[in-house]
């Protein structure tokens, strides 16, 4: 059964307001269109709601019992209105965001503060995560992907240029097992895997060999699916770990990881934010990556 809303309101205006004429003038109608209202309401259900007189208006037994249940659904109905009204629109409520371990390590945590103080009112929610999230599937506003793994439907935004890989080794794990020179000297060496969470599968080692692509099928006594386990694997001579250089850059400057096979390893596509168009407008969304984007822009 369909509901006949806009005399339900009507008949609801009239209640709170005590004759038509307030109802009409709090609902912005003219007073025969709010008399014609309640007509068509009490014909549909054959009954009256108001006793009317010449000085006042009041409700029926009937009338009592609908606006029992009519009043407090049209102030939860309005309230739901405003509330989708403002969603988006203002720089308060959820914003839910997905990202890999390394993007928010370089990129989201040396900001979250800053941002946090800039708006306090902005809840944040943060998935971390190595899958090519479906953010509207999973009710999240935003991500962060490398760029060619983007959907087409959803607007990108660069944060970086591309990223640079890097072999990396500890000084004593060179020492005692030397520096490769070629990526197939690789195979003679204990190399650190890291296995995706969300595919189990376990990331490629892919090099330049002059313009052409070459995977290694690397080997190792040590398999992990977090990057700090892989990386504190690495700075404690465990084996050789292949990951993202500026993710390693404060052991490499610390003397605590060398890099190998400069030459040879490639960079990858740089990181960006996507987010579903309808969001293009959302507040959370575009104050987070203006936020974001100043704040590296100025570091």
């Amino acid at each position: 059964m369909r509901l006949p809303l806009p005399a339900l309101e009507v008949f609801t205006a009239i209640a709170q307001h005590g004759s038509l004429k307030a109802a009409a003038q709090a609902l912005g109608l003219k007073p025969s269109t709010v008399s014609h209202q309640l007509k068509t309401l009490e014909a549909h259900l054959d009954t009256a709601l108001f006793i009317r007189t010449t000085r006042s208006v009041n409700l029926t037994e009937a009338g009592r019992a609908l606006f029992r249940g009519a009043g407090p659904a049209f102030e939860q109905l309005c309230e739901a209105v405003e509330t989708a009204r403002s969603t988006g629109h203002s720089t308060r409520g959820e914003l839910r965001l997905a990202m890999p371990e390394f993007v928010y390590q370089l990129y989201v945590s040396p900001v979250l503060e800053s941002f946090r103080t800039a708006y306090p009112d902005i809840e944040i929610e943060l998935q971390l995560t190595d899958a090519l999230t479906d953010i509207l599937e999973d009710g999240l506003h935003a991500g962060f992907r490398l760029g060619d793994h983007i959907a087409e439907d959803m607007v990108a935004v660069r944060l970086t240029e591309p990223l640079p890989l890097a072999v990396l080794g500890s000084p004593r794990y060179f020492a005692a097992h030397g520096v490769p020179v070629d990526p197939h000297d690789l195979l003679r060496h204990d190399c650190i895997r890291y296995r995706f969470q969300s595919s189990g599968r376990l990331a490629p080692w892919s090099f330049l060999d002059g313009e052409d692509q070459l995977r290694v099928d690397v080997k190792g006594s040590i398999v992990t699916n977090t990057l700090p386990t892989l990386v504190d694997s690495a700075r404690r001579g465990l084996g050789l770990c292949y990951t993202f250089r500026d993710y390693c850059a404060q052991d490499i400057a610390n003397g605590y990881l060398e890099t190998a096979l400069e030459a040879h390893v490639p960079n990858v596509p740089g990181v960006f934010m996507y987010f579903p168009r309808e969001y293009r407008s959302s507040l959370p969304v575009r104050c987070f990556l203006d936020h974001v984007t100043s704040e590296h822009a100025n570091s």
